[in-house]
């Protein structure tokens, strides 16, 4: 059932960036008078398709990308009457402005879609260190338990996730990132972060983690919350009662308790708890019940939430309509330059092939977010349109930039590129884009494996 989720969210988002994308080639095409044939979202079979005036309207079968076809002299016979309405007879500014139009949407779009975020509200969780590994990055630096990320390099950051973007762009930027924190005792407090070992920074794994840092997370305590039908509320037990011992044994945590219930399903368990003031004792025998193919204890009951203490680690970054404006566009361009930082320290060999994901992560990733909700659906719609818009900008043959490499070469030596050249670069990009598909697929596999 989860899997179908990820598909259709998959499906949804896709969908959503490859209309946008499209849309922008189609859209500049009709204004600068070209003639459009079709638009296509999907490739492959049509699903539906519908003619309204003289641009046929395709829903195609593979969700893995689209195109607008235009009426052009090199894919079939152009009459007289319309030979100014085809695009390779257009001149080398309008063929530029058509192709370049579909990243350029992809761009307005995540401003649009940043926008969206910031006006409904993104949910985030304050950026306080749980633990530190001894000896780590972090460790080195002087930051401990209970320290929160307040500024990354004069930059105020709100969120774990917003201190992770700063930690990497401006690792990229220097290598050595300062960082305030306020302290467990309310103090303030500047240190610097060596993040100069780029490789280390860029291969697989989470970033915190190879820093040392493990963020604070709720610790259920032994403390008994709702308590359903069952073993527990027939001995007595009740709400807001913490346990001490079972069977004279300490218990520190909720999830040690439920180990040793666990492991004593119809066995006697003697536990003391504390209630107000009180002491009280009492004897349950944990029902037994099949768990992933063994038998295992339970007692009916649930762990008792600290709800106001976790409010105190939530925070949700709003701001009214007008101020979202220029937030969103910094948020792009600042998601922007940090994907093209990372795909030249891809280039250079500094960061992981690993770092290249597919279908299957990007179907992953959209039913995540579309599960926690429709902020962090549409922030990941952003993300994955910026990304989107930057890869069709590389000057591969086959995808947008490579048309625009050819219109530059042409703006510059006065003439179009050789059919020749453009069938040799035609094959290269095929080659080219095989090979990264093949990667992304090869990534997304392992992954699941693991």
């Amino acid at each position: 059932m989860q899997m179908l989720g990820y598909v259709l969210a998959f499906v949804v988002v896709v969908g959503i960036i490859i209309t946008v994308h499209e849309f922008g080639h189609y859209w500049v095409a009709k204004v600068l008078g070209v003639k459009v044939l079709r638009f296509s979202v999907g490739l492959g079979k049509p699903l539906l398709a519908k003619r309204a005036g003289e641009t046929e309207y395709v829903l195609a079968s593979i969700p893995l990308g689209g195109y607008v076809k235009m009426l052009d002299e090199r894919e079939g016979e152009v009459s007289a009457h319309e030979a100014h309405r085809a695009f390779n007879l257009q001149p080398v500014w309008k063929r530029f402005a058509i192709v370049s139009a579909g990243p350029l949407f992809n761009f307005i779009f995540a401003v649009f879609a940043y926008w969206v975020t910031f006006v409904v509200g993104v949910e985030g969780a304050k950026p306080t260190v749980g633990e530190v590994a001894p000896q780590s990055i972090a460790w080195q630096s002087e930051i401990r338990a209970d320290d929160t990320f307040v500024a990354v390099e004069d930059m105020p950051v709100r969120t774990w996730q917003q201190t992770s973007i700063q930690l990497l762009d401006k690792a990229l930027e220097s290598g050595q990132v300062a960082v305030t924190l306020q302290d467990g005792d309310s103090g303030s407090k500047t240190t610097t972060l060596d993040l100069s070992d780029t490789k280390h920074l860029l291969s697989e794994g989470n970033l915190l983690e190879k820093l040392g840092i493990t963020p604070w997370r709720y610790v259920y305590g032994p403390v008994f919350g709702e308590i359903t039908a069952g073993v527990a509320r027939t001995a007595g037990i009740q709400e807001g009662d913490r346990v001490i011992s079972v069977d004279g044994v300490q218990v520190q945590s909720w999830s040690e308790l439920v180990r040793y219930i666990q492991a004593r399903a119809g066995d006697p368990v003697d536990m003391l708890v504390q209630r107000d003031r009180q002491r009280l004792q009492f004897e349950l025998i944990p029902e037994p019940y099949k768990q992933g193919g063994k038998t295992v204890g339970r007692v009916g009951a649930y762990p008792f939430v600290d709800l106001a203490q976790l409010e105190q680690h939530k925070v949700v970054v709003r701001y009214n309509p007008f101020e979202a404006v220029p937030r969103s566009l910094v948020k792009t361009r600042d998601v922007t330059v940090l994907t093209l930082k990372l795909l030249w320290q891809l280039v250079k060999g500094e960061a992981s092939l690993k770092n290249i994901s597919g279908p299957v992560t990007i179907a992953e990733y959209a039913g995540v977010s579309a599960a926690i909700g429709i902020s962090a659906f549409v922030g990941a719609l952003a993300l994955i349109s910026i990304s989107i818009g930057i890869l069709n900008l590389l000057p591969i043959p086959m995808l947008d930039g490579g048309h625009l490499f050819y219109y530059l070469i042409e703006i510059v030596k006065g003439s179009a590129v050789s059919e020749r050249v453009e069938a040799f670069g035609q094959r290269l990009g095929i080659m080219m884009l095989v090979g990264l598909m093949c990667l992304a697929f090869y990534n997304d596999i392992y992954r699941l494996l693991q």
